[in-house]
C-alpha cells in the first residue's frame, strides 16, 4: 500500500533564484511598476501602497536587513533540499499553479493532473547581462538541452479517475506540444530540491491565480483529503511525498497573513484554513491554496521544521513572504533522518 511519508511546503518565488544585489537594488526599480491589492482585495498602485506602509518601513529594507534575510533564505533552501533527499521518496505529488505556461486565459481549468510519461523543462535562453530578472528566471531551466522529467503515470491516472468518481472535475493532461514546457512551480522544485534524485512526480495544477474559477479554501482542503484517501488505495508499496509549491503572501509581504497560515499549518487547524478570506488570497498570495491542499492531504502530520522571512524589498513593503516547512507523520523517524 502506498503511504504519505513526508509533506513539504516551499515558496518558489523568483527571489529565490536572484542574487543579493537584485534583492537590494533590482526590485527597487522593478516593483513600482507593478499592480497590487489591498487587504480588502481592491487593486491599488505602488504609491497607494507606499502611503499605507508603517513608519518603520525604511528600517526593514536597509541593505543590511535585506542581506540578513537573503542569507537566511539560502540556508532554508539548503535545509529543504536535504529534507527532500532524506525522505527517499518513490514519487512526489507536486501541487502548484500554472501562470500562462501550459494554460492561458483561453483555457484555465480549476484543477488539472498531468499523466503523460514525462514533463519537459526547457533549455536556458541567451540573455544580455543586464537582464537580471530574466537571468534569475533562467536558473530554473536546463543547461545545454531540455530535460524530460519522469511522471508516475499510473498513480496520476489513479488520482484522476478516483477524484472524478468522488465529485471532482479534473482536467486530464496526457502530454504537451513540442513548444510547451512545465511551469516554474514544478521546475523550481526539480532544479533546487529533487536535483539528480530522479524519482517520478505527479503534477497537480491548481488554478490559484486567475478568476473566475479559483477553488475555495474549503475545496482545496477537500481535494487534499480525497488525494490522501486515493493514495491509500494504491496497491503497490510506494513512499509518497507531497509538495505544496508557491506562496506565501505576495506581491506585498503580509506577515500577519503568513504568520496566521503557518501557525494554523503547525496545528493542522483545517477549520481556520478552510475559512481564510479569499480577498486576502489575491495575486501571488493565492498560492497559499497549494498549502491548503497539503493540509488536507496530511492532517495527521506534524510540522517538524519551518523557516519564514518576510521578503521586503521596497519601502512600500512589496515583496514575498518566503516560507519553507517540512511535515512528517506523528512519531515518524523522518525528522531525524533529515538532520
Amino acid at each position: 500500500m502506498a503511504e504519505f511519508v513526508a509533506g513539504f511546503g516551499s515558496s518558489h518565488s523568483v527571489m529565490l533564484v536572484c542574487e543579493l544585489e537584485d534583492w537590494q537594488r533590482g526590485f527597487r526599480t522593478f516593483d513600482p511598476k507593478g499592480t497590487f491589492f489591498d487587504r480588502k482585495g481592491n487593486v491599488v498602485s505602488y504609491d497607494q501602497l507606499l502611503k499605507l506602509a508603517p513608519a518603520n518601513a525604511p528600517e526593514l529594507v536597509t541593505d543590511d536587513a535585506i542581506a540578513r534575510r537573503f542569507h537566511s533564505v539560502q540556508a532554508a533552501m539548503a535545509k529543504m533540499r536535504v529534507a527532500v533527499q532524506a525522505a527517499k521518496l518513490d514519487v512526489m505529488i507536486i501541487c502548484g499553479d500554472d501562470q500562462n505556461e501550459l494554460f492561458s486565459k483561453n483555457m484555465q481549468p480549476a484543477i488539472g493532473i498531468f499523466h503523460g510519461k514525462t514533463v519537459r523543462n526547457p533549455v536556458k535562453k541567451d540573455l544580455p547581462p543586464d537582464a537580471w530578472y530574466k537571468i534569475a528566471q533562467n536558473k530554473r531551466f536546463e543547461d545545454g538541452a531540455p530535460v524530460d522529467y519522469p511522471v508516475h503515470q499510473k498513480l496520476a491516472e489513479h488520482l484522476i479517475t478516483g477524484l472524478c468518481n468522488t465529485g471532482f472535475d479534473i482536467a486530464s493532461l496526457g502530454g504537451m506540444r513540442d513548444d510547451q514546457h512545465i511551469g516554474h512551480a514544478y521546475s523550481y522544485i526539480h532544479k533546487f530540491y529533487i536535483q539528480d534524485n530522479q524519482f517520478p512526480i505527479v503534477p497537480i495544477f491548481l488554478n490559484t491565480y486567475f478568476p473566475p474559477n479559483q477553488p475555495t479554501p474549503q475545496r482545496c482542503i477537500a481535494l487534499g483529503k480525497a488525494i490522501a484517501e486515493l493514495v491509500k488505495t494504491w496497491p503497490e508499496n510506494l513512499r509518497v511525498g507531497f509538495m505544496a509549491s508557491g506562496g506565501l503572501s505576495h506581491f506585498q509581504a503580509e506577515e500577519d497573513l503568513d504568520d496566521a497560515v503557518v501557525d494554523a499549518m503547525r496545528r493542522m487547524d483545517l477549520d481556520f484554513l478552510g475559512n481564510l478570506d479569499v480577498k486576502r488570497l489575491q495575486a501571488g498570495s493565492s498560492e497559499i491554496r497549494n498549502w491548503l491542499v497539503l493540509a488536507g492531504a496530511c492532517p495527521d502530520f506534524e510540522m517538524d521544521w519551518v523557516a519564514y522571512e518576510p521578503g521586503y524589498r521596497t519601502e512600500a513593503l512589496t515583496g514575498t513572504g518566503l516560507g519553507f516547512a517540512t511535515f512528517y507523520p506523528k512519531g515518524s523517524t523522518m525528522a531525524k533522518a533529515a538532520e
